[in-house]
This record gives structure tokens, sequence and C-alpha cells, in this order.
């Protein structure tokens, strides 16, 4: 073993990044000092400059495209109400455009002449979002109420002209809806009526103002949705909707776009990696575009676009299993990439770090569950033949629409070094192989998720390299929920369960998560007034006698989405049954744990936890 978990919680990652007006500056995102905070650097590999000193995170920077000055968000204590902050880049002065900290503020974007900014927020009722527009030197409450919404509004941009705004409804994850706000008249135009769920997403303005870009499952006749993602475009005047791109059976996960030019960079998820197609649209055909050289990035995932002044060059972020986050910049013609930041590995030599293979588990009617295995590197097969393999860790991610992706993570790298393995599945539920497989553990079918978890298990047990004794349990939020069901469902595959700002009880988290959040979340669990008897069948607090593996409770006091009482009522009840029983509360974090410090207490924590019982 050769380094201990500090070290690796001091493993950087550099995103989110954003080309300043002259585009020879770029801002992004970096935890240098334990929380992501803004920095700025004028050329490849340049010492960065920091630029914001908070102890809370810092979630996004934009910069205007007129002046010298950005915006950002930032939250407090984790409880998630962002505020927008306006950052001088030149006298370094830092001002609260908002000011309202009970109210949710989501970033809408700049107006092209810089002179505006719009987002979304709750201000006025806390369970919907409003649609805001003000003026860049209007602070606190000056903000023009321009719509009001009756649920889950976002921004997807101001129109070319700067007169209209693109406004996205989400009902769940898998049903959207897209509008158009006339910002004189105040009229909103209903752009995808639709019947069912059906996804419109990652919108972008054609150069013209007269159509939109956007991802969608739409099957073009407005009765039904198609299994997977694609890039397509809809016509404001028509309302006709023409492919451009189709994902070949895999999710085109979204387009970034330059309204002036009409370039392009455009992703498809392909079983958790990165392709994209880098283009420019064509100017008299919408459909149309001419394809440049797709860039040769590291580490097989990319996100994060961002174009210069003139889409000459478009700056992303890239990362994999050994990679940590960095920016890269990519000539868009050409393809040519290079890296502008220098994220560091806190001394750790990447070459140390170990890769995954993508396997597929068969589960419950034959449907084939993905996953990421990672084994140590002192493995040497057979060994586990001879009594000797290695522990495993489970890591199940939350959502439960979301997608374990084979990208960079020290806390993974952290535990193969002290020679366990880790497993990442994709069970039913999860994002990027359809919308049938992301459905199929819906409401009545939540149980068959955790079943997935069983297979996973059940094969690693026969795996030459695991130690069948040694098969620990870990996940955050919905996936703590799901450690917790593995526990009680199958309490005899497990030598121990981590269970991080996790769901105990559906019911009372439905009642006590953010009102903002309740009506997406039922329509995936089910509603508390239809639904409330399942949701207490499944719920591992009523199944709690079941547990017989330690269990490690941890959580944020400040949690908006998973309320802190779902650890406190687990925790307690499993330590009432017998369970060996740790918990960990921090009080100041809120779905997750953003500071340094606080990650390098959890995890030397869930280390010994696991050291003590696996």
């Amino acid at each position: 073993m050769g380094y201990d978990i500090e070290r690796y919680l001091n493993i950087r990652s550099a995103y989110g990044a954003s080309f300043g007006p002259d585009g020879d500056r770029l801002s992004f995102l970096m935890n240098t000092t334990g929380t992501p905070q803004v920095w700025t650097l004028d050329a490849p590999r340049a010492w960065p400059e920091q630029r914001t000193f908070y102890d809370e995170r810092v979630t996004f920077a934009s910069w205007s495209p007129e002046r010298p000055e950005l915006i950002f968000g930032m939250d407090e204590g984790g409880n998630e109400r962002a505020q927008l902050f306006r950052l001088d880049s030149e006298t370094g002065k830092i001002e609260n455009l908002t000011a309202i900290p009970d109210a949710k503020h989501r970033w809408g974007g700049w107006s092209h002449d810089g002179d505006r900014f719009a987002f979304t927020s709750n201000r006025r009722d806390e369970a919907v979002f409003d649609v805001y527009v003000q003026n860049r030197d209007e602070t606190g409450d000056d903000a023009t109420l321009v719509h009001e919404g009756d649920g889950w509004l976002s921004l997807a941009g101001w129109s070319p002209d700067d007169s209209r705004l693109l406004v996205s409804q989400a009902y769940s994850n898998f049903d959207q809806d897209l509008s158009v706000l006339d910002l004189e008249t105040g009229e909103l135009d209903h752009l995808t009526p639709h019947e069912g769920d059906v996804r419109y997403q990652s919108a972008s303005w054609a150069p013209d103002g007269e159509g939109i870009y956007l991802v969608t499952d739409d099957d073009q006749d407005g009765t039904a949705a198609a299994d997977t993602l694609y890039l397509a475009y809809l016509d404001l005047a028509t309302g006709d909707l023409e492919t451009v791109i189709d994902g070949d059976g895999w999710n085109v996960d979204g387009i970034a776009l330059d309204d002036e030019t009409g370039r392009f960079v455009c992703s498809r998820n392909v079983e958790g990696y990165t392709e994209l197609t880098v283009g420019e649209f064509d100017a008299d055909d919408p459909t149309e575009f001419e394809t440049f050289p797709e860039p040769d990035l590291p580490g097989g995932i990319s996100g994060g676009v961002s174009f210069d002044p003139d889409a000459e060059r478009f700056a992303l972020s890239t990362t994999g299993d050994t990679v940590n986050t960095n920016v890269f910049v990519v000539d868009t013609e050409t393809g040519e990439a290079e890296r502008w930041t220098n994220a560091p590995t806190a001394g750790i030599p990447p070459e140390s770090f170990d890769e995954s293979d993508l396997v597929h588990v068969e589960s419950l009617d034959n449907l084939e569950v993905p996953g990421f295995l990672t084994l140590p590197d002192d493995y040497e097969e057979g060994d586990a033949n001879d009594g000797d393999g290695v522990p495993v860790i489970v890591d199940i991610h939350g959502g439960p629409e979301s997608q374990r992706r084979p990208s960079f993570s020290s806390v993974k790298q952290y535990f193969l070094d002290r020679g366990y393995a880790y497993f990442e599945p994709n069970v039913r539920g999860s994002s990027g192989y359809g919308a049938e497989y992301a459905g199929l553990d819906d409401v009545e079918n939540r149980m068959d998720s955790v079943a997935d978890i069983k297979a996973c298990v059940e094969w690693l047990r026969d795996h030459p390299a695991i130690d069948p004794d040694r098969i620990a349990a870990k996940g955050g939020s919905y996936g703590g929920f799901m450690v917790l069901a593995a526990l009680t469902e199958y309490p005899d595959l497990w030598a121990a369960g981590v269970d991080v700002v996790g769901i105990a009880n559906f019911v009372t988290f439905l009642e006590n998560t953010g009102d903002w959040r309740r009506e997406l979340r039922e329509a995936e669990y089910g509603s508390l007034a239809e639904d409330r008897g399942f949701l207490e069948e499944i719920s591992p607090i009523n199944n709690v006698e079941n547990i017989e593996a330690p269990l490690f409770v941890l959580h944020g006091e400040n949690d908006p989405r998973v309320p802190v009482g779902e650890a406190k009522q687990i925790a307690e009840q499993a330590e009432a049954q017998g369970v060996p029983v740790r918990k960990l509360i921090f009080e100041d974090e809120g779905h997750g744990f953003s500071k340094l410090e606080n990650r390098i207490e959890a995890y030397s924590e869930i280390a010994d936890f696991l050291d003590e019982h696996v």
C-alpha cells in the first residue's frame, strides 16, 4: 500500500471551462483548496490564478460575452439554494446578484450583448420555478419576473436576437416539454405537444433563430417515444422534427452549438464511453453539416464544451479510469487537442492507477446487466482458487436514472491500492442503455433492480479473483437505498454495507424532500397518494430485522434531497436489532461531501470500517 486516503483525495480535477470574451482567457473550476473554486489562465499549462476563495463549493462559472466579468453560482452548506455572483476579472470584486438565500437560482445564460442574464427560481413558491431576467448591474430582488411557472422550469438559452428564451419543463427524467417565451409580449409558445413520456433535452437555438437543435426520443408522430435519443432539428414555423444524427442504438447525449457560426460538438454515449462528432451546419439546410476530425483525447469520457468567440476552438474536460479530469482546448477544424490545465495527481504516479474492464452479467429475464470491474494491480490470475481472492466493493450509483461510466475516481483508486477490487454495476433503471432499460425498475418493478445486484454478486463470487466471503456494498443517494435494500433482501451475500446519504424509508423521504423535487421523484418511485402501501413494503426501514452485515451510515445535516432523518432512523433501528452500526453526520454538508476535510474524515472512517469487517 503506497499512499493514504488524504493523499488520494488531494488529486485534483479541473472542469467547467468557459472562454472569456476576448478568447485568450479561460475560466474553469478546480478543487485545489478542497472545494471547487473559480480559476483563470491565459495560456496552455500557464500558472493559473485563483479568483474565488470560499469554503463553499462553486457550482459553475460563465464569462460575459462582452465584458471582463463572469457569473458563478454557490450555495451554502450543501443546501442547494444557489445564489448568483458576479466577478469582475480586472478588479477581483465579487457581488451577490440575487441575495435571496431561501430561494434556489438556476442559471439560464447571458444575453448576447452581455447586458442581461436569465435564470429560473422558486422565490415565489418553493415548489415551482419562475423565469426571471436581470440587468447585469442589478442586485437582490431587482430581477424582472417574466413568466410564472407551474413546475420544474429551466432555461436553454437566449435566441440569437435576444428577444426570446428557450424554456424547458420537466415532468420526470424521461418526460419534458420545450416552449419559447417572447420577452416583449410574455407569450409562451409550446413547441413539443406529445403523448406519454418523451424526452426533449440539450436544446440550442439555430443561428437564424428559426429552429431548435435538440436531442429527443420523439418518434416524430407525437404518439410514442423511441428507445434511444437522437439529434433532431425542430422547425419553429412548421413544427416539423427532422433527424440530424441517429444514435444507432445508443444515446446522443447532447449538443453544444455556437449560434453565430453553426459549429457544433455532439456527443454519443456508447457503453459508457464518449464518441464526439464535430462539425458545422449548412447555412441553407439546417439538417446538413460538414464534419471535422474527432479530437484524440485521453480517458474516453469528455464533456462540458465551451466555444471561443469565433468558434475556431472549443474547450472541454476529459477523464477516464486512469486520467484525472483536466481541460483541453481543441482546434475545431483540425481536431488538434492541447491540454490547458494541470490538475495534479498529488505526487501519485498516474501509471499506478488501475483501469476497468467492461463486463456483462446475466440477471432476471435473461437481462444483460453491464458493469465495470477493476482489479488491483497485484492480483495474479488463479489466486482465488488457492483461497487468496481479493475483497471487492460493489459501488452502486444513485439516480436511479444515472449511469456509472469509466471516469476517474480517487476513492476507487485508493481502495484498489489497498488491495480491494471494485465493481460498478449499471442495473436496470440506469440511463445510457435506452428508455426501455431505464424503465424496467419503475414503481412496482423497483426490487428487480435489487435482484440485479444479487446476480452481480453471484457472478463476482464465481470470479477467480474474488474472495466470495469478502463482498461489501457501497452506494450514495438512491445507491444508498440500493445498499440497504440489498442488505435486507439478500443478507447472506454481504460482509458489510456503506450507506451514504441514502433513502431508508420512501414515505418519509417523499414527505420531507425539497418541495421543488417531490413531483419529479414521485414520477419515478410512485406517489404517496396512490402507492404508499408499496413504498412502505419496499422501504428497508420496514425490513431492518433482516440485516446481518455491519452497517456504516453517513449523511449531511443540510441535505435537501434525502433529509438526514433517513440516516438517523436506519442507524437507530438497525442498532436496536443488534447490527454493528457506525454513524457519521456532517453538520456543514448536504447531499454528499464537498469539503476536503469532511471527505478525508468520511473515507478514512469508511476504510477503517471495511478493513475491520471485510
